[in-house]
């Protein structure tokens, strides 16, 4: 049964002998135009130069602009297994974070600050949402999160 089967094989198929005669055929054909420069140069009129960037007042500073960033944080901060709690006061929910010079500050709500260095950057920027506005100074900011 191989036998016949590789008997069968060793003469190309019907649609193999089609695909090697179109192949010889078209070997050293090239597209009509191909390569070739056309004929009249394209005249084109010079195109007045736009800014493409957005107006002032609609763009975003980047993160080297900015001084730092917070965001609130209602719930409490449980890190390494243990909830976080101000040194001061003792509150341990309602924190605003802050992200400033590759540092991790925590505000509780009646001012007390503390670092935190179990946290990162790169844990804030995991954790915060887009920013929904920019402030001029640190107090406009915490009147924005109601602080």
């Amino acid at each position: 049964m191989f036998h016949r089967t590789r008997r069968r094989t060793k003469q190309p198929s019907e649609a193999q002998r089609q695909f090697a005669e179109l192949h010889a055929r078209l070997q050293n054909q090239v597209p009509p135009g191909f390569g070739v420069p056309s004929a009249e140069a394209e005249r084109t009129e010079p195109t007045t130069v736009v800014d493409d960037f957005l107006p002032p007042e609609l763009r975003v500073p980047s993160h080297d602009q900015l001084d730092g960033k917070m965001m609130p944080w209602k719930q409490p901060l449980v890190l390494d297994g243990e909830m976080v709690a101000c040194s001061e006061c003792g509150a341990y929910r309602d924190w605003l974070i802050l992200s400033t010079r590759d540092q991790i500050w925590l505000r509780c709500r009646v001012g007390h600050q503390q670092q935190e260095s179990r946290l990162d950057t790169a844990w804030f920027n995991r954790n915060s949402g887009p920013a929904d506005a920019t402030h001029a100074t640190f107090e406009d900011c915490l009147r924005h999160l109601g602080h």
